[in-house]
Order: structure tokens, then C-alpha cells, then sequence
């Protein structure tokens, strides 16, 4: 396993854009691992539903329900039986309405109400317009984790702190800024 510095190195080597997309993708998937499993179980990578229609870059399964830590706050709060994350490594076009729309049919029952999307750089203004109607009409929640985001998460573990506190802290942030 990776510690913390070696980790912020792989990221910020990361290419922006398509031909970087692979490399974006597997770096966050370590790091969120690394950040929250366990409590979280290992993620299933791009799995697909039955029908195939749909696949998803990851999910990671929370069986944490009757427990005290964040992850059983979350799932008891917004359903969060499997955090659903998507991964955006966007060059020159812009994170937007489209991005979470895509997000927010991924979320279906049983998985829950809270999704992750990662994303290498700050969503356009219709994407957090986006997601404040998504959660209006559906009570789901899209959080935006950038890679300073990421770093921020792991400089907490290298504190020895809960990482999961960011988490946390960006959902109640969404609820108040929320309109």
C-alpha cells in the first residue's frame, strides 16, 4: 500500500483529458481505498447492471448500519448502502448538468441516496445547479471531490484522523448551501 505522499505524487502526475482518463480513474480508486477501506468494503470496479445498459466506474459496498462512525451515519441518513463513484477527468470541457444527470440515474435502489463524483477539476456552475434539482426531486446527494479534495483527505489520514469527517462535512456544507 501506498502511504500519503506517494499517493499526492501518482495524482498530481496524472494527464488531464482522454488520454489520461485510465491513469485518473486508478489513482482515485487507490486513494479512496486507502482512505475508507476498511470501514468500506474493497470497491466493485465497473460493474454493470443486468441488463448491461448501465456501468458504473465503482462502487463501494457500506455495511456499516448499525455502527456509530460516519459511514453508518451516512448510510442511515441517505440510504448509502453502496457509494457510488464516478470519475471525471476533464481537460477542456466543462463538469456539468450532463455529468450529474448521469450520476443520478446510476443511483437506484437499494444503493441509496450519495454519490461521488471525482472530479480533476472544478464543475461548471450548471452541474451545482444540477445537483441542488436533483436532490429537490429526489433527496440524492452528489458531492464534487477534486483532487485537492483527495489531498486534503489524505493529509487527515496522515494526521491520523477520519478522513470520513470531509465527507461529512461536504454533505452538511451541500444541505446549507443548498436552495
Amino acid at each position: 500500500m501506498s502511504n500519503e505522499s506517494d499517493l499526492i505524487k501518482k495524482l498530481e502526475a496524472c494527464p488531464k483529458g482522454a488520454h489520461g482518463w485510465r491513469d485518473f480513474e486508478d489513482i482515485c480508486i487507490e486513494i479512496l481505498t486507502h482512505l475508507f477501506v476498511p470501514p468500506l468494503t474493497e470497491p466493485k470496479i465497473q460493474p454493470r447492471t443486468y441488463s448491461g445498459i448501465d456501468r458504473r466506474d465503482a462502487l463501494f459496498p457500506n455495511r456499516n448500519l448499525t455502527s456509530n462512525d460516519n459511514w453508518g451515519h451516512l448510510y442511515r441518513e441517505l440510504g448509502a448502502r453502496m457509494v457510488l463513484v464516478e470519475f471525471k477527468n476533464y481537460d477542456t470541457e466543462d463538469i456539468g448538468k450532463d455529468e450529474v444527470n448521469q450520476v443520478r440515474n446510476y443511483l437506484k435502489e437499494p444503493m441509496g441516496r450519495l454519490a461521488i463524483l471525482c472530479c480533476s477539476k472544478k464543475p461548471a456552475s450548471s452541474a451545482h445547479i444540477k445537483r441542488n434539482t436533483v436532490f429537490s426531486d429526489d433527496k440524492k446527494v452528489v458531492l464534487f471531490v477534486t483532487p485537492e479534495e483527495l489531498k486534503e483527505m489524505l493529509f487527515i489520514k496522515e494526521r491520523g484522523e477520519d478522513p470520513s469527517d470531509l465527507i461529512v462535512d461536504m454533505v452538511e456544507w451541500f444541505y446549507a448551501q443548498h436552495e
